[in-house]
């Protein structure tokens, strides 16, 4: 495997962001979902205007993971208003660390991880926090093991379905 770097994605790179989501979060979710939900969800979250709008506001960050010219996966982190709940001025969510099927276990997800935890550095977070399905096992033993706790619950909309996001935070030094 080659090398994978991460650079800070821009406005220019709506469509890779686009095409990554539709297709990490297809990978992650099909399965247990129905197709009619998915589809909502996936026109919903990834049309154009919302990946663009989403890629131009000042306070979220996206990062890309590449493996030589190939994206492999994706990291957006919200802070201020930007963040889907709380909104902290002391935090940064975690919105999406999405990798391709392809390349789980290949250490895609700690790289987008580190790079989340730089950027909580660079902004003078005190806190990182995410919600996450309660049943991606992958995604929560994830987290535990990089020392976030659970603290509340939220719903997360996935078409017409309501499923529980279990919310984790991970207190910064």
């Amino acid at each position: 495997m080659a090398s994978i770097i991460i650079n800070k994605a821009s406005a220019e790179d709506t469509d890779i962001i686009q095409k990554l989501g539709i297709q990490t979060f297809s990978e992650t979710s099909a399965k247990d979902n129905t197709e009619e939900a998915m589809e909502k969800y996936l026109k919903e979250s990834f049309n154009t205007e919302k990946v663009t709008e989403e890629l131009n506001n000042p306070e979220s960050h996206f990062y890309i993971a590449w493996e030589e010219d190939n994206p492999v996966g994706y990291l957006k982190v919200n802070s201020g208003k930007a963040q889907t709940e709380l909104q902290d001025d002391t935090s940064l969510e975690i919105e999406r660390i999405y990798v391709k099927a392809s390349h789980h276990g290949k250490k895609v997800g700690p790289l987008l991880y580190d790079q989340a935890l730089k950027t909580a550095q660079q902004l003078y977070k005190s806190y990182l926090w995410l919600g996450v399905w309660e049943k991606n096992l992958r995604a929560l033993n994830f987290y535990k093991k990089n020392g976030f706790v659970e603290f509340d619950k939220h719903i997360f909309r996935l078409g017409d379905e309501e499923q529980t996001d279990l919310m984790m935070k991970k207190t910064l030094e």
